[in-house]
């Protein structure tokens, strides 16, 4: 049995490895205000419906699920006919929850991907067709009507004690089953004549660098940030020109600022760091001890013991070996002004693994060498 204690091994090579030049730190490049943000107002919308799926193969909710004999006898009524949840027997029905997402520019007419799950007891939604259901907003508006057969990447078969079931054939799609009734208009100028540009990841300096480029490109004056997150546009005043004009704001590009921080997964042993995030002048210093256990079993079986019988046996002796093994010195190394990605590119080069990296940054940290946040997945 081998033990090891400790394990960052840092060798003298790092003061080497990273004064090259190849392992200078990144710059980070121009991006389109379009993946740095959205302007308000230009957003998905939920939809959300029940139904009823039939023509299941027996695979549908059983009879003791009572909402579903009452969404079977409500639908049915709906073309005089008048059944009793008591007479609701069968098993190729069953109740769902329909999910889908209206875009911002949806118009009458139009087809949208939903979603179908199971919400009763239902073995499998293979084979079955969702009957027409209205797809309701969050003010309880009907916006689209669903309707459609299901989509189910999975099934399941039981006989006899036997199952085989493959994902899960509970949840189905129906592609472009639903079609928009109600058109969805994208307010995006607001009260006082702006268009407010928000950014996904709050910060005031790509807030600044997204200010001047809109100044500089569309005209002095038009653009101001209100805050960190948010950048106010001045509308034009021609409504026709709306589209053209956001175009022109969302190809612009801007390099982002970026706030400095290492990501470490000990799980996983993975390291996520910005190239330009900085050390500073830090010595460091570990040694690696291992400590050895050998056991070795002999028999004792004297010469002398001649009579054989119940409850007579050799003894088993077992002896234990300790040893302690320590390196000859001490490593120690020095590691100037550098950044994340130097550090573990030279460690990387010296053979160290990824979970001492882990240990070497958080020590780096502790001693306030790291100027970065550290966040443990």
């Amino acid at each position: 049995m081998v033990k090891r204690i400790g394990s960052i091994l840092v060798f003298a090579l790092l003061g080497v490895a990273l004064a090259s030049p190849a392992f200078a730190a990144t710059t980070t490049a121009n991006v389109r205000l379009k993946d740095l943000g959205r302007f308000l107002g230009w957003r998905d919308n939920m939809l959300v419906g029940y139904g009823i799926v039939s023509g299941l193969a027996g695979s549908g909710d059983t009879p003791r699920n009572q909402a579903t004999r009452q969404a079977l006898a409500n639908a049915l009524s709906q073309f005089d006919m008048a059944v009793t949840q008591d007479q609701i027997q069968s098993r190729n029905a069953a109740l769902v929850i329909i999910t889908g997402t209206l875009p911002p520019t949806a118009n009458v007419g139009d087809k949208i991907d939903i979603n179908v799950t199971s919400m009763g007891d239902a073995r499998s939604l293979a084979g079955g067709t969702l009957i027409m259901t209205p797809l309701r907003g969050p003010d309880k508006k009907t916006y689209a009507l669903a309707q459609g057969p299901v989509s189910v990447g999975g099934y399941r078969y039981d006989a006899n004690g036997n199952l085989k079931q493959k994902n899960h054939p509970t949840v189905g799609i129906v592609p472009l089953g639903a079609t928009v009734e109600v058109p969805v208009r994208a307010d995006l100028v607001t009260q006082d004549g702006n268009l407010n540009f928000v950014l996904k990841d709050a910060d005031a300096t790509t807030a600044r660098r997204i200010e001047q480029e809109i100044n500089q490109t569309m005209g002095a004056g038009v653009a101001h940030s209100v805050d960190a997150r948010t950048v106010a546009v001045r509308a034009p005043h021609d409504a026709l020109a709306m589209n053209d004009y956001v175009a022109r704001i969302e190809a612009l590009e801007v390099r982002p600022d970026q706030e400095s921080r290492v990501v470490v997964n000990e799980r996983t042993g993975t390291v996520v760091a910005g190239g330009n995030t900085r050390i500073s002048a830090v010595s460091i210093s570990h040694g690696d001890i291992r400590v050895s256990v050998v056991t070795e079993y002999t028999a004792s079986q004297p010469n002398l013991v001649s009579v054989t019988g119940p409850g007579v046996r050799s003894m088993v002796v077992g002896n234990s070996d300790l040893s302690v093994e320590e390196p000859g010195q001490t490593v120690a190394a020095s590691f100037p002004d550098g950044t994340v990605g130097d550090l573990v590119q030279a460690l990387s080069r010296t053979r160290v693994s990824t979970r001492d990296v882990i240990a070497i940054l958080q020590a780096i940290k502790a001693a306030g060498a790291l100027h970065a946040d550290i966040i443990i997945q």
